[in-house]
């Protein structure tokens, strides 16, 4: 074995390692380990620190910088959370409220990201929760799954899809992702309470509500300026892709976008600063040094071999779904789903698959995701809410309590996504 290959291996060994302590351990952030790891990659010289400027993707940067600011101005005005209480508020039934709550974190992580609305969707899953008399982990549990299958819709719904638009240079990618996989997603952010409903033998019961939505609006200038900067930065995304669509010219470099919006709000806050405190810089720290750690492991070429035996060549129609969604689903249990991302983009663009190959791209987005559903481990947004409850509420879910149910949830969830998408291209 070469000396690169043994180093790749080692830090490989280390990520596993350390995401395993960090489910025991959840105040060691995330960040933190990919950090510590990234300066490891350097220090083997698996990438020299001359090579940074180009390992390092600017565009993503700045996508995320753009996108948490504009969430921040969305949850410290209470905005989010307005909005969550009103739209809870219109249904009067267990079963009624449980499907509307798994479609409200669905479509608010679709639209603000994943991980930023697992910060918040805790204290309002409790509430949910103690109004209707339920378990408050089944709760937990179809907050969790219901983030991770709403964030598959859109390029901005978590950060692998960010990063796997801006690394396969897909076209249109916001058209291109609503167009296939909301149709799936919306009848598994349906199917999915039932399975909750199931586990947990929650009975249905007509229930009374009294929350004021107005009450959690604790800014409405902020409030506003949230809402404009959300509207405007995925209207002028999916006008971006319909100039790409017709020819036009148009933005290459998408993270721009939201970034020079965001950049525009802070000029009309109140309270600048505080909203960019509430960027989430640790998930910035996040991006930048896992692109250090995932070239040195491309590089080291050890998960190579793996890759391989799921996917030896670039296939075609439905086999590339199935391959794809496995080997997903697979190693996302291992190295956690944005690094595995990072890395099989490479490998897909090793293999000749181009931005014209936008069914297996949406595939990798959706079964990379999705992986988030089987274990604890699987996504950040849900080791961020067992932390939540953890740190804050006394409780928490166990590794066991989500797998019993996650095995069941990632199953049904795949069947209907992999069902769609083979429909989608026959049609």
């Amino acid at each position: 074995m070469s000396y690169d290959y043994i180093a790749g291996l080692a830090i490989v060994l280390l990520l596993i390692s350390s995401l395993i302590v960090r489910s025991r351990r959840p105040q060691t952030p995330v960040w933190s380990i990919m950090a510590f790891l990234s300066f490891l990659t350097i220090l083997f010289r698996l990438v020299k620190p001359s090579e940074l400027e180009s390992v390092i993707d600017l565009d993503v940067i700045l996508f995320l910088i753009g996108m948490f600011t504009i969430v921040g101005f969305a949850e410290a005005s209470g905005l989010i959370e307005a909005v969550s209480i009103w739209f809870v508020s219109l249904f009067k039934t267990r079963y009624s409220l449980l499907c509307a709550s798994s479609v409200l974190f669905g479509l608010l992580a679709a639209i603000a990201m994943n991980d930023t609305v697992a910060f918040m969707g805790p204290p309002i899953a409790y509430a949910i929760a103690r109004a209707i008399n339920v378990d408050p982990k089944a709760m937990f549990l179809l907050l969790a799954f219901s983030l991770t299958i709403g964030s598959v819709t859109t390029p901005v719904g978590n950060p692998q899809n960010i990063l796997i638009v801006e690394k396969s240079d897909l076209e249109a990618p916001f058209i291109r992702f609503v167009e296939y996989l909301l149709m799936p997603t919306l009848i598994n952010l349906f199917i999915t309470p039932f399975i909750i409903i199931k586990f947990f033998r929650i009975e249905n019961q007509r229930v009374n509500i009294a929350l004021i939505p107005h009450e959690a609006l604790k800014d409405k200038r902020e409030a506003l300026l949230a809402a404009i900067g959300l509207f405007s930065s995925i209207t002028a995304l999916v006008i971006n892709d319909v100039f790409q669509l017709i020819g036009l010219p148009y933005i290459s470099k998408r993270g721009f976008i939201p970034f020079i919006i965001s950049a525009a709000l802070y000029i009309a806050s109140r309270n600048p600063r505080r909203i960019l405190a509430n960027v989430d810089w640790g998930t910035i720290i996040f991006f930048i040094t896992m692109f250090i750690t995932m070239e040195g492991v491309w590089r080291s070429g050890v998960l190579n071999p793996l890759f391989n035996m799921f996917m030896p060549k670039k296939l075609e129609g439905i086999q590339a779904i199935v391959s794809i969604a496995i080997i997903s689903i697979v190693v996302s249990q291992i190295v956690s789903n944005v690094p595995f991302a990072k890395l099989f983009i490479r490998y897909m663009k090793s293999l000749g698959y181009t931005n014209s190959d936008y069914v297996p791209w949406l595939t990798l987005a959706m079964a990379s995701t999705i992986a988030g559903n089987l274990t604890l481990l699987g996504a950040a947004s849900n080791i961020i809410i067992v932390e939540y409850l953890e740190s804050r509420m006394s409780t928490s879910i166990s590794f066991t309590e989500f797998l019993r149910t996650g095995v069941i949830v990632t199953i049904v969830n795949v069947a209907i996504y992999v069902a769609v998408l083979a429909l989608m291209m026959i049609i």
